[in-house]
């Protein structure tokens, strides 16, 4: 029977957690930097991979009429019940996070908190917060730069995956280097004549008492995998090549490595290694943009990175770790 004394009762509702959604394309590399950020502020995320339709897929993000129609049945539905906050990146994601943050608005309330990483190319006062890397060169006033990209690592998941990994490697001499290879993409290049060098340089290293852990980038390619593979045949290497049980150690990698030895050509392969606090060399390969000169010259500035001629320094830093510090940001737009 219904208990007159829970009407009169004046105290509010135990508030339930807060809901989050992850919206992006699907691209792992974008939706880790999401996810990542959701795990910092210890929310469990509704992961949306979006699809937009004709003429919004072409048109995204300056067409911003008639959202509701936008998103493709392929693609996850963004419908109500909206989320307390909204994590979005990428293009096709901007028409969610405007959509959730119009629609859940409607009438009146607070509504979704739309977080937007990377430089959504439209007015970023259309977001409550938009997070981007420092060589953006984007500001506003709800406009938030880091040093790097968004990411899911920290020391405890470095050192959960480092004790997964390290029987595969238990055979490998001290000290141990950690190789990240990429690949060829809109402005840089890998090609097997400095796919050769690399591994010359490598397999030096390996020759001369270290031990590699090398894991490539789906970039990499089967040319210039077969040069590696061949280069470190009969040396101190382990060598993840997408095949197998085992899942691609990179974690593993970066737990337990000494050194890192990063190619150029991505900056969030770069800013995982530096959040490891370990010294970072980076292998630079033809081509570049602006943006990556400016996020490779300040990593150096910063004294997280070094480049890679053949040998291993050693020095220290403080680890790369904006996470909190967006974090935080991010706590007091919810409070």
């Amino acid at each position: 029977m219904h208990n007159i004394k829970d009407t009169l009762d004046p105290r509010p509702p135990t508030p339930g957690p807060l809901t989050c959604w992850v919206v992006t394309d699907g691209k792992a590399g974008m939706e880790n930097q999401c996810v990542g950020l959701a795990e910092a502020l210890g929310l469990t995320p509704v992961i949306k991979r979006v699809k937009l339709r004709s003429p919004w897929k072409q048109l995204s993000p300056f067409l911003r009429h008639g959202l509701q129609w936008a998103f493709d049945g392929a693609g996850d539905d963004i419908t109500p019940p909206w989320p307390d906050l909204l994590i979005a990146t990428g293009r096709a994601s901007v028409p969610a996070a405007l959509y959730a943050r119009r629609m859940s608005r409607k009438d009146g309330g607070r509504g979704t908190v739309t977080v937007q990483i990377q430089n959504p190319v439209i007015d970023p006062s259309r977001f409550d917060l938009v997070i981007v890397p420092r060589h953006d060169a984007l500001s506003g006033a709800n406009v938030m730069t880091t040093r790097g990209s968004l990411h899911r690592v920290t020391p405890e998941m470095l050192a959960r995956e480092a004790k997964k990994f390290a029987p595969q490697i238990a055979h490998l001499p001290n000290p141990r280097i950690a190789v990240l290879v990429g690949g060829t993409n809109a402005v840089y290049s890998l090609t097997p004549r400095e796919m050769k060098v690399l591994a010359a340089q490598l397999k030096a290293l390996a020759n001369s008492g270290a031990s590699l852990m090398i894991t490539p980038s789906r970039r990499t390619g089967d040319e210039n995998m077969a040069i590696l593979r061949e280069a470190m045949q009969g040396t101190n290497a382990y060598i993840w090549d997408w095949n197998g049980p085992v899942p691609n150690p990179y974690y593993g990698m970066l737990g337990l490595a000494d050194a890192i030895i990063a190619t150029c050509d991505s900056v969030g392969m770069v800013t995982e290694a530096c959040s490891t606090g370990k010294p970072v060399m980076i292998v630079n390969l033809p081509g570049g943009s602006d943006k990556f000169r400016r996020f490779h010259q300040a990593m150096r500035d910063d004294g997280m990175t070094r480049p890679f001629t053949g040998h291993i320094d050693d020095w220290v830093y403080a680890p790369l770790d904006d996470m909190k510090l967006v974090a935080d940001r991010i706590r007091s737009l919810l409070t």
